[in-house]
Protein backbone atom coordinates (compact mmCIF):
# COMPACT_ATOMS: atom_id res chain seq x y z
CA UNK A 1 0.00 0.00 0.00
CA UNK A 2 1.90 3.40 -1.14
CA UNK A 3 1.17 6.03 1.79
CA UNK A 4 -0.94 9.17 1.47
CA UNK A 5 1.84 11.34 3.33
CA UNK A 6 5.29 10.46 3.20
CA UNK A 7 8.22 12.56 5.82
CA UNK A 8 11.52 12.13 5.05
CA UNK A 9 14.69 13.24 7.36
CA UNK A 10 12.26 16.27 8.09
CA UNK A 11 15.05 18.84 10.08
CA UNK A 12 12.82 22.14 11.18
CA UNK A 13 15.29 24.42 13.36
CA UNK A 14 14.15 27.92 15.64
CA UNK A 15 16.79 30.24 15.13
CA UNK A 16 17.08 32.57 18.22
CA UNK A 17 19.00 34.84 19.76
CA UNK A 18 20.66 32.42 21.60
CA UNK A 19 21.04 30.02 18.85
CA UNK A 20 19.73 26.90 16.32
CA UNK A 21 16.75 25.15 18.17
CA UNK A 22 16.45 21.45 16.64
CA UNK A 23 13.12 21.13 17.22
CA UNK A 24 12.71 18.71 14.80
CA UNK A 25 16.04 17.04 13.69
CA UNK A 26 15.30 14.12 11.25
CA UNK A 27 12.43 12.56 11.47
CA UNK A 28 10.85 10.14 8.76
CA UNK A 29 7.57 8.52 8.85
CA UNK A 30 4.75 7.18 6.53
CA UNK A 31 0.34 7.92 6.88
CA UNK A 32 -1.56 5.59 5.66
CA UNK A 33 -4.78 6.18 4.03
CA UNK A 34 -7.50 5.18 6.58
CA UNK A 35 -5.49 5.47 10.05
CA UNK A 36 -5.14 7.12 12.83
CA UNK A 37 -1.74 8.24 13.51
CA UNK A 38 -0.68 8.98 17.17
CA UNK A 39 2.25 11.11 17.88
CA UNK A 40 3.39 10.92 21.65
CA UNK A 41 6.13 12.67 23.93
CA UNK A 42 6.20 15.04 26.80
CA UNK A 43 6.49 18.76 26.61
CA UNK A 44 9.27 20.30 24.31
CA UNK A 45 9.24 17.11 22.39
CA UNK A 46 9.10 19.08 18.97
CA UNK A 47 5.39 17.41 18.27
CA UNK A 48 4.05 21.16 18.08
CA UNK A 49 7.34 22.10 15.99
CA UNK A 50 6.22 18.78 13.65
CA UNK A 51 3.13 19.81 12.56
CA UNK A 52 3.91 23.21 11.92
CA UNK A 53 6.70 21.59 9.47
CA UNK A 54 4.14 19.23 7.65
CA UNK A 55 1.57 22.10 7.50
CA UNK A 56 3.02 25.89 6.60
CA UNK A 57 6.16 26.58 8.86
CA UNK A 58 6.72 30.24 10.15
CA UNK A 59 9.48 32.41 11.20
CA UNK A 60 11.21 31.38 13.40
CA UNK A 61 10.80 27.72 12.50
CA UNK A 62 12.36 27.02 9.35
CA UNK A 63 12.45 23.39 7.32
CA UNK A 64 16.66 22.95 6.67
CA UNK A 65 16.63 19.80 5.12
CA UNK A 66 14.39 16.77 4.30
CA UNK A 67 10.64 16.50 2.30
CA UNK A 68 6.62 16.35 3.02
CA UNK A 69 5.07 14.33 0.07
CA UNK A 70 1.88 14.36 -0.04
CA UNK A 71 0.28 11.62 -2.84
CA UNK A 72 -2.75 12.23 -4.85
CA UNK A 73 -3.60 10.35 -8.27
CA UNK A 74 -0.16 8.88 -9.01
CA UNK A 75 1.10 12.63 -8.73
CA UNK A 76 3.65 13.21 -5.64
CA UNK A 77 3.43 16.86 -4.60
CA UNK A 78 6.36 17.77 -2.14
CA UNK A 79 5.18 20.46 0.30
CA UNK A 80 8.62 21.79 1.28
CA UNK A 81 9.34 22.82 -2.19
CA UNK A 82 6.01 25.08 -2.62
CA UNK A 83 5.81 28.34 -1.79
CA UNK A 84 3.49 29.85 0.66
CA UNK A 85 0.95 30.92 -1.31
CA UNK A 86 0.44 27.56 -3.16
CA UNK A 87 0.67 25.76 0.19
CA UNK A 88 -2.07 27.81 1.60
CA UNK A 89 -3.88 26.91 -1.33
CA UNK A 90 -4.02 22.84 0.24
CA UNK A 91 -4.73 24.16 3.53
CA UNK A 92 -8.29 23.04 4.31
CA UNK A 93 -8.99 21.09 1.15
CA UNK A 94 -5.66 18.35 1.49
CA UNK A 95 -4.41 19.24 4.87
CA UNK A 96 -6.65 20.78 7.89
CA UNK A 97 -5.15 21.33 11.22
CA UNK A 98 -7.17 21.50 14.88
CA UNK A 99 -4.80 23.54 16.51
CA UNK A 100 -3.45 23.01 20.15
CA UNK A 101 -4.75 25.65 22.10
CA UNK A 102 -8.70 25.67 21.51
CA UNK A 103 -9.24 28.49 23.72
CA UNK A 104 -7.38 30.97 21.58
CA UNK A 105 -8.17 29.21 18.21
CA UNK A 106 -11.50 31.30 17.18
CA UNK A 107 -10.94 34.96 16.96
CA UNK A 108 -12.55 36.46 20.24
CA UNK A 109 -14.20 39.86 18.92
CA UNK A 110 -16.34 37.56 16.05
CA UNK A 111 -19.05 35.80 15.52
CA UNK A 112 -18.74 32.40 13.85
CA UNK A 113 -20.14 33.32 11.08
CA UNK A 114 -17.82 36.09 10.24
CA UNK A 115 -14.67 33.60 10.13
CA UNK A 116 -17.24 31.07 7.91
CA UNK A 117 -17.62 34.70 5.56
CA UNK A 118 -13.40 34.25 5.32
CA UNK A 119 -13.18 31.22 4.52
CA UNK A 120 -15.90 31.45 1.44
CA UNK A 121 -13.79 34.49 0.92
CA UNK A 122 -10.57 33.44 0.77
CA UNK A 123 -11.98 30.36 -1.23
CA UNK A 124 -13.52 32.37 -3.93
CA UNK A 125 -17.00 30.06 -2.72
CA UNK A 126 -20.90 30.96 -2.07
CA UNK A 127 -21.13 32.00 1.43
CA UNK A 128 -24.46 31.15 1.67
CA UNK A 129 -23.66 27.19 0.18
CA UNK A 130 -20.85 27.28 2.18
CA UNK A 131 -23.07 27.37 5.06
CA UNK A 132 -25.70 25.22 4.60
CA UNK A 133 -22.51 22.66 4.47
CA UNK A 134 -21.05 23.99 7.52
CA UNK A 135 -24.86 23.40 8.95
CA UNK A 136 -24.48 19.73 8.33
CA UNK A 137 -21.15 19.70 9.61
CA UNK A 138 -22.01 21.25 13.25
CA UNK A 139 -25.14 18.45 13.60
CA UNK A 140 -23.05 15.99 12.84
CA UNK A 141 -20.93 17.20 15.97
CA UNK A 142 -24.07 17.13 17.75
CA UNK A 143 -24.10 21.28 17.69
CA UNK A 144 -27.19 23.34 15.75
CA UNK A 145 -27.13 26.47 13.53
CA UNK A 146 -27.32 29.00 16.45
CA UNK A 147 -23.48 28.68 17.20
CA UNK A 148 -23.11 31.04 13.62
CA UNK A 149 -24.55 33.64 15.68
CA UNK A 150 -22.39 32.99 18.29
CA UNK A 151 -19.09 34.85 19.80
CA UNK A 152 -16.62 32.10 20.78
CA UNK A 153 -16.70 33.25 24.58
CA UNK A 154 -20.34 32.62 24.86
CA UNK A 155 -19.68 28.54 24.04
CA UNK A 156 -17.73 26.24 26.41
CA UNK A 157 -14.49 24.86 25.64
CA UNK A 158 -16.12 21.55 24.24
CA UNK A 159 -18.68 23.88 22.25
CA UNK A 160 -15.70 25.56 20.62
CA UNK A 161 -13.39 22.62 20.06
CA UNK A 162 -16.76 21.01 18.33
CA UNK A 163 -16.76 23.86 15.87
CA UNK A 164 -13.19 24.10 14.99
CA UNK A 165 -13.41 20.40 13.85
CA UNK A 166 -16.44 21.54 11.85
CA UNK A 167 -14.71 24.16 10.47
CA UNK A 168 -11.77 21.96 9.78
CA UNK A 169 -13.53 19.37 7.94
CA UNK A 170 -15.77 21.49 5.68
CA UNK A 171 -13.67 20.23 2.60
CA UNK A 172 -13.36 16.55 3.55
CA UNK A 173 -9.40 16.52 3.96
CA UNK A 174 -7.78 13.68 2.89
CA UNK A 175 -5.50 14.70 6.39
CA UNK A 176 -6.43 15.66 9.74
CA UNK A 177 -4.08 16.70 11.42
CA UNK A 178 -4.93 17.29 15.30
CA UNK A 179 -2.71 18.77 17.98
CA UNK A 180 -3.39 18.23 21.59
CA UNK A 181 -7.36 18.47 20.67
CA UNK A 182 -8.48 18.19 24.21
CA UNK A 183 -5.88 18.58 26.41
CA UNK A 184 -7.87 22.08 27.46
CA UNK A 185 -11.20 20.03 28.10
CA UNK A 186 -13.17 18.13 30.99
CA UNK A 187 -13.03 14.29 30.59
CA UNK A 188 -16.35 14.33 29.15
CA UNK A 189 -15.48 16.53 26.67
CA UNK A 190 -12.23 14.62 26.11
CA UNK A 191 -13.80 11.95 25.49
CA UNK A 192 -16.89 13.48 22.97
CA UNK A 193 -13.95 14.97 20.80
CA UNK A 194 -11.88 11.44 20.67
CA UNK A 195 -14.79 9.40 19.76
CA UNK A 196 -15.97 12.53 17.03
CA UNK A 197 -12.17 12.28 15.56
CA UNK A 198 -12.60 8.78 14.99
CA UNK A 199 -16.02 8.99 13.47
CA UNK A 200 -15.11 11.38 10.96
CA UNK A 201 -12.61 8.62 9.88
CA UNK A 202 -14.54 6.34 9.99
CA UNK A 203 -17.59 8.20 8.06
CA UNK A 204 -14.82 9.06 5.49
CA UNK A 205 -14.99 12.78 6.01
CA UNK A 206 -11.48 12.92 6.62
CA UNK A 207 -9.04 10.31 4.73
CA UNK A 208 -6.57 10.03 7.26
CA UNK A 209 -5.85 11.45 11.11
CA UNK A 210 -2.17 12.53 12.63
CA UNK A 211 -2.85 12.79 16.19
CA UNK A 212 -0.99 14.44 18.26
CA UNK A 213 -0.63 14.15 22.32
CA UNK A 214 1.15 13.88 25.52
CA UNK A 215 -1.59 11.28 27.17
CA UNK A 216 -0.69 7.21 26.54
CA UNK A 217 -4.48 6.85 27.63
CA UNK A 218 -6.22 9.02 24.84
CA UNK A 219 -3.48 7.15 22.48
CA UNK A 220 -4.77 3.97 23.15
CA UNK A 221 -8.40 4.47 22.89
CA UNK A 222 -8.37 6.57 19.24
CA UNK A 223 -4.87 5.12 17.73
CA UNK A 224 -4.22 2.38 15.29
CA UNK A 225 -0.41 3.06 15.02
CA UNK A 226 1.75 5.28 17.06
CA UNK A 227 5.43 7.11 16.83
CA UNK A 228 6.89 8.09 20.43
CA UNK A 229 9.22 11.17 20.11
CA UNK A 230 11.47 12.56 22.27
CA UNK A 231 14.02 16.01 21.70
CA UNK A 232 13.18 16.26 18.48
CA UNK A 233 13.51 12.40 17.05
CA UNK A 234 11.35 9.49 16.78
CA UNK A 235 12.57 6.54 19.67
CA UNK A 236 9.60 4.42 19.11
CA UNK A 237 7.00 2.85 16.72
CA UNK A 238 4.29 0.52 16.53
CA UNK A 239 0.94 -0.86 16.49
CA UNK A 240 -0.86 0.97 19.51
CA UNK A 241 -0.89 -2.96 20.76
CA UNK A 242 2.57 -3.07 20.51
CA UNK A 243 3.81 -0.07 22.07
CA UNK A 244 1.15 0.19 24.87
CA UNK A 245 1.54 -3.78 25.86
CA UNK A 246 4.85 -5.09 25.00
CA UNK A 247 7.29 -1.08 24.65
CA UNK A 248 10.56 -1.51 23.71
CA UNK A 249 12.11 1.83 24.39
CA UNK A 250 13.03 2.73 28.18
CA UNK A 251 11.69 6.16 27.68
CA UNK A 252 8.35 4.46 26.14
CA UNK A 253 8.41 2.15 28.84
CA UNK A 254 8.09 4.80 31.47
CA UNK A 255 5.87 6.87 29.45
CA UNK A 256 3.29 3.79 30.16
CA UNK A 257 4.17 3.54 33.78
CA UNK A 258 3.51 6.55 34.84
CA UNK A 259 -0.45 6.49 33.80
CA UNK A 260 -2.33 4.55 36.56
CA UNK A 261 -3.92 1.25 35.70
CA UNK A 262 -7.89 1.11 35.79
CA UNK A 263 -8.33 -0.79 39.21
CA UNK A 264 -5.37 -0.54 40.61
CA UNK A 265 -4.81 1.10 44.14
CA UNK A 266 -2.03 3.04 44.36
CA UNK A 267 -1.06 1.34 47.32
CA UNK A 268 -0.77 -1.87 45.29
CA UNK A 269 1.56 -0.22 42.35
CA UNK A 270 3.60 3.07 42.13
CA UNK A 271 3.73 5.12 39.52
CA UNK A 272 6.88 5.69 38.15
CA UNK A 273 8.58 8.83 37.03
CA UNK A 274 11.31 9.80 35.27
CA UNK A 275 14.23 11.39 36.43
CA UNK A 276 15.98 14.69 35.37
CA UNK A 277 14.36 17.29 32.54
CA UNK A 278 15.07 17.10 28.69
CA UNK A 279 18.04 17.78 27.01
CA UNK A 280 18.30 21.64 25.24
CA UNK A 281 17.62 21.47 21.81
CA UNK A 282 20.47 24.53 21.58
CA UNK A 283 22.72 22.04 22.35
CA UNK A 284 21.56 18.51 22.33
CA UNK A 285 24.16 15.65 23.92
CA UNK A 286 25.87 13.53 21.17
CA UNK A 287 24.98 9.88 20.79
CA UNK A 288 21.36 9.11 22.15
CA UNK A 289 19.33 12.51 23.23
CA UNK A 290 17.84 9.95 25.82
CA UNK A 291 20.96 8.45 27.57
CA UNK A 292 21.45 11.14 30.19
CA UNK A 293 18.34 10.03 31.60
CA UNK A 294 18.14 6.33 30.46
CA UNK A 295 18.76 3.48 33.80
CA UNK A 296 20.21 1.07 31.08
CA UNK A 297 22.72 3.45 29.14
CA UNK A 298 26.11 2.21 28.39
CA UNK A 299 29.19 3.81 27.13
CA UNK A 300 28.20 3.70 23.40
CA UNK A 301 24.94 5.06 24.25
CA UNK A 302 26.72 8.24 24.82
CA UNK A 303 29.00 8.86 21.91
CA UNK A 304 27.35 7.52 18.95
CA UNK A 305 24.06 8.45 17.58
CA UNK A 306 21.40 5.64 17.39
CA UNK A 307 19.86 4.66 14.19
CA UNK A 308 16.16 2.87 13.26
CA UNK A 309 16.13 -0.91 13.67
CA UNK A 310 13.57 -2.99 12.58
CA UNK A 311 12.62 -5.70 15.12
CA UNK A 312 9.57 -7.34 12.89
CA UNK A 313 7.49 -5.92 10.35
CA UNK A 314 6.03 -2.46 11.41
CA UNK A 315 8.22 -2.47 14.53
CA UNK A 316 10.70 -0.38 14.64
CA UNK A 317 13.05 1.35 17.66
CA UNK A 318 15.96 3.57 17.80
CA UNK A 319 18.48 1.93 21.20
CA UNK A 320 21.46 0.92 21.11
CA UNK A 321 20.60 -2.22 23.13
CA UNK A 322 18.78 -3.92 20.16
CA UNK A 323 21.06 -3.00 17.79
CA UNK A 324 24.17 -4.95 20.31
CA UNK A 325 22.07 -7.87 19.79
Amino acid sequence: MKPLLEVKNLRAYYRTFFGVVRAVDGVSFELYRGEILGIIGESGCGKSSLVQSIVMPKPPLRVVEGSVLLHENGRVVDLTRLDSRTRRSFLGTRISLVPQYVMDALPTVRRVRDVLRDIAREKKLDYEELKKLFVRRLRGVNLDESVLERYPLELSGGMRQRTILALATLFNPDILIADEPASALDLVSQRQVLELIRQLRDEKIVGSVIYITHDIASVRQIADRVLVMYAGKILESGSVEDIVNEPLHPYTKVLIKSVPPLGVSYTERRLEGLKGAPPSLLSPPPGCRFAPRCPYAFARCMKEETPLVETKEGRVVSCWLYLER
